[in-house]
């Protein structure tokens, strides 16, 4: 990396505006309903705007990147942050956080999406899978730290010190992106595939699939646990974030080892796999083994199918691409958390994650079959 990639300072920008949204998860849920008086309803609404504001936000920034925006779009998501944070902190009423819940998630998804195309850019072509990985550290990292520093400021100082550090975080974010120069543009092709290039799709359906595993999960597997009177409900989704961030950290160069696809076919399945167990485990054991199998399954999915679509696109076009990818995992979240929350009320919870599970298998066969027929059905870009 060089100083047009300034690979630690985009990697702490993300990391900040990720705990500033990792805080929210954990003090929205109260701040709602003892403040405003919400319901389930309004709860599960207004925490979850945020990643249909980042699904959207996502391509559009992906394709701005391409044209040499991305120091510009990433600018512009720590400022959306900020504005986000404010509204939080200020809101008088459920509209007006249900539109700081947009800005904070049209913000982070700027910043991710916008930092990654960045990167990539200038990432030598048989390191970008651990390139993608490691950056992709930054979300998770924020995600964890979140929930912890958001007891931590409750505790010293109540709700305005949690809502002022959403605020001041994406500051951060800003000084950080400021210190940076741009990267030079490159000239994207408006005949190729917009906003959704034609070689990111296939990959990027597969991704989306295998994301509605880790969207049950964070919805689910706590209920899962307390339904069933097995216990493990203070560790599972630690346990989660510490097997995730450490297959993450020293999985990532198998993809450039072994190839996105073969990496993707096998982390699916692994996923798959831990999901079926956490359906039917009869214990808290065989349950959290499954939470364990499904964070390793889902931490490499990520790199690998980054390096798949990399190299199935034209470089010009790699900012909305990955855009792409990244919008389909929101994507699949919400659906996996929604779908399955429905699906719990319909055939139980071990229905719900052996059709998640299934989701999951169904991604990893069409990797596969991506793999086996790329050949023949695609041309794979270099540059």
């Amino acid at each position: 990396m060089n100083d047009r990639a300034p690979f630690v300072r985009l990697w702490l920008a993300t990391f900040f505006g990720y705990v500033a949204l990792g805080v929210t998860l954990q003090s929205l849920p109260d701040y709602l309903v003892n403040r405003f008086g919400a319901g389930p309803l309004g709860v599960g609404t207004v925490i979850g705007v945020a990643s249909v504001a980042a699904a959207v936000t996502r391509p559009l920034v992906g394709r701005a990147s391409d044209r040499g925006l991305a120091r510009r779009v990433v600018l512009m998501g720590g400022a959306l942050g900020v504005i986000g944070g404010l509204g939080h902190l200020l809101a008088p009423n459920l509209g007006a956080l249900f539109l700081a819940r947009l800005c904070l998630g049209a913000g982070e998804g700027s910043v991710f999406t916008g930092s990654v195309a960045w990167i990539l850019q200038f990432a030598p072509a048989d390191r970008r899978g651990r390139v993608a990985g490691w950056y992709g550290l930054s979300m998770w990292a924020g995600l964890a730290v979140g929930p912890f520093a958001a007891l931590v400021l409750h505790r010293a100082g109540g709700s305005p010190a949690v809502w002022g550090a959403v605020t001041a975080l994406p500051v951060l974010t800003l000084a950080l992106v400021a210190t940076t120069t741009a990267a030079p543009g490159r000239t994207s092709d408006p005949r190729a595939g917009w906003l959704f290039p034609l070689g990111a799709r296939a990959p990027a359906f597969a991704f989306g699939l295998a994301s509605c595993g880790y969207g049950a999960i964070a919805a689910l597997v706590l209920l899962r646990l307390a339904d069933a009177g097995l216990g493990g409900q203070e560790i599972a989704l630690a346990l989660f974030a510490f097997c995730f961030l450490l297959s993450r950290a020293l999985g990532s160069p198998l993809v450039d080892r072994f190839g996105g696809h073969r990496v993707a076919v096998a982390f699916a399945a692994l996923e798959a796999v831990g999901l079926a167990l956490v359906g039917v485990g009869h214990t808290s054991t065989v349950v959290l083994t499954g939470v364990a199998a499904v964070a390793a399954g889902v931490s490499l999915l990520y790199p690998s199918t980054v390096e798949i679509v990399v190299n199935r696109t034209p470089a010009e076009q790699h900012g909305a691409a990955l855009g792409a990818l990244t919008a389909c995992w929101d994507l699949g979240v919400l659906g996996g958390s929604v779908a399955g929350g429905w699906l719990v009320t319909l055939v139980g919870y071990p229905g719900a994650f052996a059709a998640t599970s299934g989701l999951a298998g169904a991604g990893a066969m069409l990797f596969a079959v991506l793999g086996g027929l790329g050949g023949r059905l695609r041309t794979t870009y270099t540059g």
